[in-house]
């Protein structure tokens, strides 16, 4: 039997604009995302640039991770077969041969038609090293590090606006304190400088998941308690990371394909969390910043599980299923309600590693889109849209999981170009739910619904069946006396458009 859940959509009324930056992507030097991934035989692969282009994807993050602050950039510049090798001690313990460097990657997201967020070496590396970076990719006319760049095959520079000073300065950046690294955040960006019109845009490497401490040490470097004024410093937004993750332990994070329903719940509930991360590090911004002049970046989320049987532990390859799906719909409502304060976040990652949203087969190299990719495409409409605020008339539907209690019903819309994207999920995993949502503040007359599921929480994509959890038309949705009805069957992501 289906459960009922009714609310409330005033599309008349604007809430803040949702960035398209929260769509954003990750590539690491890690396991088979570049070299197999990205780039295969010293070329960009161009079908993953092609089904990546049908994302509309606005950023891509790069070279780590955890990588980057080992990565030297001037090893991954000039003739490859001149480029020094290095060790990944991080994933795997392999040689990097640095033939993907700054020039390949900036051909890639002009490929993508993406914007670069590089990743600087604060852990490892100098303030120098970085500064010359930014000079090397960004600054015109004649300069040691323009020259360079010159030298190496491009006269015109590049526009890089976003930067990322370290990477998990808590940890694999440098084991620092926070109180260490707000320093050396301010110390590495303020050598990081604006050339021409290429304005950078600094990002704190910030928290680990809850912990608000670390925020608000980073806060406290840029203003006052209550402070509308923020002093200059050498960053613009904070980051903080935050993964789904449901087993028992580090070392036994649970299969990403062979688990039962409980396993599925506690999922489930664990990718809720986010909801309750994000409000905790605003709440701590808005103390320091009530004009929200600093942006909050989540640079790395999604599903981690153990490695697929048989392959290299420090490659971090899963399989996808309709259960990672259902996290990035969650996800991608909370990120629509933070849109005032969250300015950027990248899932983790975009090929053959993590939740991914394409896995590329090593001996056939087929290429297989996965569940999680369907639902970034369903969800392009959101990109840049007015987020419009969705109240509940009843409550929700729920489930108790263990000692938390879990909203099986998530949604969220948003109003661009006189049209309307709602997105809805059904986390249920064996029973149906119908909303009726009331429009009020405009007409809604005919409407479009595309619909991700499957007979199975478990189902994936493979190169045998590339097409076992795709999307398709959803004929259960209609529109009378002002409302929108949806019909959601269980384990399902939906969404609906239609002309205001």
């Amino acid at each position: 039997m289906a459960t009922r859940f009714e609310a409330v959509l005033n599309v008349d009324l604007d809430g803040p604009r949702i960035s398209r930056h929260l769509y954003g992507h990750f590539a690491e030097h890690l396991g088979r995302c570049i070299y197999g991934g990205f780039y295969v035989d010293g070329a960009i692969r161009l079908d993953v640039v092609e089904a990546l282009r049908a994302l509309n994807i606005p950023n891509l993050r790069w070279p780590g991770g955890c990588f980057a602050d080992e990565y030297h950039w001037r090893d991954g510049i000039g003739p490859r077969a001149q480029r020094p090798t290095m060790v990944n001690t991080h994933w795997g313990g392999v040689e990097e041969n640095n033939h993907f460097g700054t020039h390949e990657f900036m051909e890639l997201c002009e490929l993508l038609g993406a914007e670069p967020y590089i990743s600087g070496n604060v852990g490892s590396g100098t303030v120098r090293e970085m500064s010359e970076w930014v000079e090397y990719l960004t600054r015109e006319g004649d300069s040691p590090m323009a020259r360079l760049r010159k030298a190496n095959g491009r006269d015109e520079p590049w526009r890089v606006r976003f930067w990322g000073l370290g990477n998990e300065a808590w940890g694999c950046g440098g084991n620092m304190t926070a109180e260490h690294y707000a320093q050396e955040a301010r110390r590495f960006g303020t050598y990081c400088r604006d050339y021409g019109d290429n304005q950078l845009y600094k990002i704190a490497a910030g928290a680990n998941g809850a912990d608000y401490a670390w925020t608000e040490t980073l806060m406290k470097q840029i203003g006052h308690l209550g402070c509308r004024r923020i002093r200059s410093t050498g960053y613009h937004a904070l980051s903080v990371h935050h993964y789904t993750l449901t087993g028992p332990t580090w070392e036994q994070k649970g299969s990403a394909t062979a688990f039962d329903t409980d396993e599925y719940y506690t999922t489930m509930v664990a990718a809720a969390r986010i909801e309750e991360i994000l409000a905790g590090h605003a709440a701590v911004m808005d103390a320091y910043d009530p004009g929200q002049t600093v942006g909050l970046v989540l640079d790395e989320w999604g599903t981690w599980f153990d490695v697929e049987p048989g392959t290299n532990p420090g490659f971090l390859y899963q399989q996808n299923t309709l259960r990672d799906a259902l996290v990035a719909g969650v996800h991608f409502d909370v990120f629509h309600r933070f849109a005032d304060r969250l300015v950027m976040a990248n899932i983790a990652q975009t090929v053959n590693v993590l939740q991914a949203m394409i896995l590329t087969d090593p001996d056939s190299g087929a290429l297989v889109l996965t569940p999680t990719y369907h639902v970034f495409r369903m969800n392009q409409g959101h990109q840049d849209a007015t987020s419009l605020r969705v109240d509940v008339r009843t409550a929700p539907p729920s489930r108790p999981v263990g000692d938390a209690n879990l909203t099986t019903v998530s949604m969220s819309a948003s109003r661009k170009d006189g049209r309307l994207l709602v997105s809805l999920s059904n986390l249920d995993a064996g029973a149906p739910a119908d909303v009726r949502i009331e429009i009020r503040g405009g007409t809604l007359e005919t409407v479009e619904a595309q619909i991700l599921t499957s007979g199975a929480v478990q189902d994936h994509n493979t190169p045998q069946t590339p097409s076992a959890v795709a999307p398709h038309a959803h004929d259960g949705v209609s529109v009378a006396g002002g409302a929108l009805r949806v019909r959601l069957p269980a384990h399902s992501f939906v969404t609906v458009s239609g002309i205001l």
